[in-house]
């Protein structure tokens, strides 16, 4: 086991990761940028190293600054978190060469699943249920473009094969808009991601987004931890989650589960990934793998037991999985409502000074987050300040905890998205379980403030 990790990452990630090597009795040197001076892991680190200013660019993502922090406090391995460097294959590469442990999959695994037409390819060959679409890349002839859609069948969408975090995607309902989507798509792939490189799948209508969290190590051993429903978004971007997903059949959820672990073994991929999956009709299709742990891993961790990121870095320590799929056995519901630091209902970010905080309690609550009493948001991140998580013994038990969590919490010198997540726990169709990804959009559109 390691002696001392490095987490290169920052926020309510950053303090989960420091926890869980103080379980496993390791040492956390935390990194921080100028803006994070005062963050609740950075006064709680027994080692701490600024690694630049406020931009991103110039601390999280500035890889020389990361791998000399790991030097010179003789870390041996790094853990990403999530966003910033946490599927850089070059970073994992780096990381790796420098002599440090990536606490991650390989960097050759990080590179077929980043790339989405890649991904697709190595999902149909394990025998995943993929979006039917085209086969790979879209060629540059605008002929061959138009017949490969006329196959699939509109709408189609366009999609950049580097992208994520649903930038670099456009719906085509008609042939007279195909080749403007695709070219416009292309420039914007290009800029965004550094590749032009785009690809077609059919836009299914009202699907539900759902996904299979797997866990692999050294030793080609593999297992999935259940399903989350990611349903409820606005503009790509997950709102709340909730594992298992509400009315699947138990039986497809093993089906697709255990294609995922065939998946994982046939590309030798190690650590903890997710396979995220449009779910329509009872049919799962495959659209892309986050090679990282998820924001909303605790929702899995709730109904399983297993805690995923001391999981992670026991196998990438090279030690064996510590279950086997017999072991793992879901019980009860979770639900997890992200708090953000912005304006409930328009969105724009609200940083700040928080002047109150206080977290709610109970049986089965779990609040994730790195904020405190005049703790001060900075401007330059993501603005998820934290996330609140119940479990229950049933779904309906579950969102009467989560209804009681919410009334408690109390954020006060900041906007937060509180109101919104409260008002969502009474809706009816959420509460009858279902909902699908355009959900949210139009609720929104019909409850304007």
């Amino acid at each position: 086991m390691f002696k001392k990790i490095l987490v290169a990452n920052r926020g309510e990630i950053a303090l989960r990761i420091q926890r869980a090597c103080r379980e496993l009795g390791i040492k956390a040197v935390m990194v921080y940028s100028e803006a994070d001076r005062e963050a609740k892991y950075v006064k709680l680190a027994e080692e701490a190293v600024c690694i630049g200013p406020a931009s991103s660019a110039l601390s999280y993502l500035n890889m020389p600054a990361i791998i000399s922090a790991a030097e010179v406090t003789d870390a041996e391995a790094i853990h990403p978190g999530y966003g910033f460097l946490s599927e850089n294959a070059d970073f994992a590469e780096r990381v790796e060469k420098s002599g440090f442990q990536f606490i991650g999959p390989t960097p050759e695994s990080i590179r077929i699943m980043g790339d989405k037409v890649s991904a697709k390819q190595a999902m149909i060959r394990a025998g995943v249920p993929c979006v039917p679409g085209s086969e790979g890349e879209l060629p540059d002839d605008p002929v061959a473009i138009r017949r490969i859609a006329k196959t699939v069948g509109y709408p189609v969408i366009i999609k950049a094969a580097g992208g994520g975090g649903g930038r670099g995607m456009r719906v085509v309902h008609t042939e007279a808009a195909l080749i403007n989507a695709v070219q416009m798509t292309k420039a914007e792939a290009g800029a965004a991601f550094g590749n032009p490189a785009v690809y077609m799948e059919k836009f299914l209508q009202n699907p539900r987004h759902v996904e299979i969290q797997i866990i692999a190590d050294k030793h080609k051993n593999g297992v999935y931890l259940g399903e989350r429903d990611c349903s409820m978004q606005r503009r790509h971007q997950k709102v709340l989650e909730e594992s298992p997903a509400p009315g699947i059949n138990r039986k497809l959820i093993e089906r697709i589960g255990e294609r995922c672990v065939a998946a994982c073994k046939k590309i030798g991929y190690r650590g903890a990934g997710t396979f995220e999956f449009l779910y329509e009709d009872g049919e799962f299709y495959f659209i892309e793998m986050n090679t990282r742990v998820q924001v909303e891993h605790p929702v899995t961790e709730m109904v399983t037991g297993v805690d995923i990121v001391k999981t992670q870095i026991m196998v990438a320590a090279g030690e064996k999985l510590p279950f086997t799929q017999r072991d793992i056995v879901m019980r009860g519901h979770a639900i997890e409502c992200r708090v953000n630091a912005e304006d409930p209902y328009k969105f724009t970010p609200s940083p700040g000074r928080v002047t109150m905080w206080h977290a709610p309690g109970g049986p089965g609550v779990r609040v994730d987050s790195h904020i405190y009493t005049n703790y001060f948001v900075p401007p330059n991140y993501d603005s998820m300040v934290g996330k609140i998580i119940v479990h229950g013994d049933t779904r309906e038990q579950a969102m009467a905890r989560m209804r009681t969590a919410l009334a408690e919490t109390v954020v006060e010198g900041i906007n937060t998205n509180i109101p919104l997540h409260r008002e969502l726990m009474v809706d009816a169709k959420f509460m009858a379980g279902g909902t699908n990804i355009h959900y949210l959009e139009h609720w929104l559109e019909q409850h304007k403030r």
